[in-house]
């Protein structure tokens, strides 16, 4: 009898949705609990030591640390999303950490108090996105298939969605290949599925409480 998974999110946590996509596209049933990590209850740091989402409750023993819950599940569930070639696969965990580090300047950018430094962080992310002009191919995904490097980057581009309605940043702009994965990523049924239907507007609430030159912009 397969093991019974509940994944231990919060409503706009990135790395939460990475999971979210990996179990979707696993078809693997799993049950999902939010917590309030401005006032995290007992039960949870009780789970999660860092006291970050997501974790993954696997019965009665708890997974957490995003990049460990996604390496459990293509070791237990179907449909693998790493590549099978040993080498390949590395390629992919590096751009996996690479996304991380995007997702660490776009909280730089949304947290930049001044314009120089929400300026500073655009050119950063620019960039970065440039590095993933020159990296992707024909598409419509990161390499060929559908891969765990895809669910590390459709929630990045969910950012964008909300930025786009704020200002033009330059960010994305004058990379065809880029927009056309951010396009083919955005239909994706498990990416869509990994949030509620109230994310944007819970990310705007958020990003106009932060104080910062883009809560401003917001204004």
């Amino acid at each position: 009898m397969p093991p019974s998974l509940t994944l231990v999110s919060h409503h706009l946590c990135p790395y939460v949705q990475r999971a979210a996509i990996s179990l979707a596209e696993k078809a693997v049933p799993f049950d999902r609990v939010y917590v309030d990590l401005a006032a995290k209850p007992g039960w949870f740091l009780d789970l999660s030591p860092l006291g970050k989402t997501p974790v993954l409750k696997v019965d009665d023993r708890a997974i957490f640390e995003s990049a460990v819950i996604l390496e459990y599940l293509e070791e237990t569930g179907p449909h693998p999303l790493h590549p099978a070639d040993p080498l390949r696969r590395a390629e992919h965990r590096a751009w996996i950490e690479f996304g991380s580090v995007v997702l660490s300047d776009i909280a730089g950018l949304y947290s930049a108090k001044e314009p120089t430094a929400f300026a500073t962080k655009a050119t950063a992310l620019a960039a970065k996105f440039a590095r993933l002009e020159d990296q992707l191919g024909e598409g419509p995904w990161f390499d060929g298939a559908f891969s765990l490097v895809d669910t590390v980057f459709g929630p990045v581009f969910r950012y964008f969605d909300v930025f786009d309605r704020i200002g033009e940043f330059a960010i994305l702009a004058g990379k065809p290949k880029v927009a056309a994965w951010r396009k083919a990523l955005a239909t994706r049924a498990s990416i869509r599925q990994a949030v509620d239907a109230d994310y944007d507007a819970r990310l705007e609430r958020f990003l106009g409480a932060r104080n910062s030159h883009l809560s401003t912009l917001m204004r």
